[in-house]
């Protein structure tokens, strides 16, 4: 998608949610009860039900201790002669290269996927939120000065949104070295533009409201109406975009952490590097890849399905 593809998409998801329901009902009690509705946010709901409490849960009950390489203590794996046993009885999804339960590794992987897609998320919503805020901000309410500022802090973003999001992350990874804290903030990076020029086009919407104008003529200090006003009611736009950043997040960790950018600890279960650490064993246990695999596919379509299905809930142009 190209620098300009991105921006009308994001101006059109801000201008969704400012319009006003004429009914008088509220905006997300309406949202709520078309979710209800929409078969794809009830699968995209239960997709992420059933993969929270596996992360949260799932490490508490795991039959096996996930780096303990009991394959090779017992003799079972011997990868360097291509033997890695499959599927058993005792070892639902076999073991690895190394020996280690497969099953208790895709749980424990499960938490680790999970932290790194909801901090990344949160990196670039605070730091996207507090750029988009300031210009926003000074947009609708700063005059010419605050024109100016929101046209610096504007080029910045565009310039990050014209490069491509996975080349971005790779290199603020390969300068910030290896390691599960660069993946986040790599990833939360890359989604900094997405969340501060959604919630500028929102304030700038806002600006222009009733209420806004009226506590203008009382005298009311515009720092405050800023703050109090105009941003509590712009964050629509900025959950939807979350939800689905979740998505892309959980994908370009996965995708750093196969590059060898992420966690050098490779004894710590991550789905991405137990992605990566399959590629040598392809011809003797593709399983190895196809378990984090589909479990990343599996995870990051639950997110884009409830995100997608919140995004056309609060479009006004669709409600009936």
């Amino acid at each position: 998608m190209t620098m300009t593809g991105k921006k009308e998409r994001l101006d059109r998801l801000a201008e969704m949610v400012n319009r006003d329901d004429e009914r008088g009902v509220s905006l997300w009690q309406e949202a709520f009860r078309r979710l209800r509705r929409n078969p794809a946010a009830i699968i995209g709901a239960v997709i992420l039900t059933i993969f929270v409490l596996v992360a949260l849960v799932g490490p508490f009950f795991v039959p096996y201790e996930p780096k303990d390489t009991i394959g090779i203590r017992e003799g079972l794996v011997k990868s360097g002669q291509g033997i890695i046993p499959g599927a058993s009885a005792e070892h639902w999804f076999g073991y690895d290269h190394q020996g280690r339960d497969v099953f208790s590794r895709m749980i424990v992987g499960a938490r680790q996927t999970l932290l790194v897609g909801v901090v990344a998320t949160l990196i670039g919503l605070a730091v996207g939120a507090l750029i988009g805020g300031v210009a926003g901000a000074a947009a609708g309410l700063g005059g010419r000065w605050g024109r100016a500022v929101d046209n610096v802090l504007m080029r910045v973003i565009d310039m990050m949104l014209a490069l491509p999001s996975l080349l971005l992350a790779v290199s603020i990874a390969a300068l910030l070295g290896a390691s599960l804290s660069t993946v986040m903030i790599a990833v939360g990076m890359v989604s900094v533009p997405v969340f501060a020029r959604l919630l500028r086009v929102s304030m700038i919407a806002q600006a222009n409201s009733d209420y806004v104008l009226a506590a203008t003529s009382l005298g009311v200090r515009k720092p405050k109406i800023a703050l109090t006003h105009i941003v509590p009611n712009s964050l629509a736009p900025v959950i939807v975009q979350a939800t689905l950043t979740l998505a892309t997040a959980i994908i370009e960790a996965a995708a750093l952490s196969f590059l060898g950018l992420g966690n050098p600890d490779t004894a710590q279960p991550e789905w991405g590097v137990m992605l990566a650490d399959a590629q040598s064993y392809l011809g003797i246990r593709p399983a190895l890849a196809i378990f984090p695999a589909v479990a990343i596919i599996i995870t990051a379509l639950g997110f884009t399905l409830l995100g997608e299905a919140m995004r056309e809930a609060l479009d006004p142009k669709l409600r009936k």
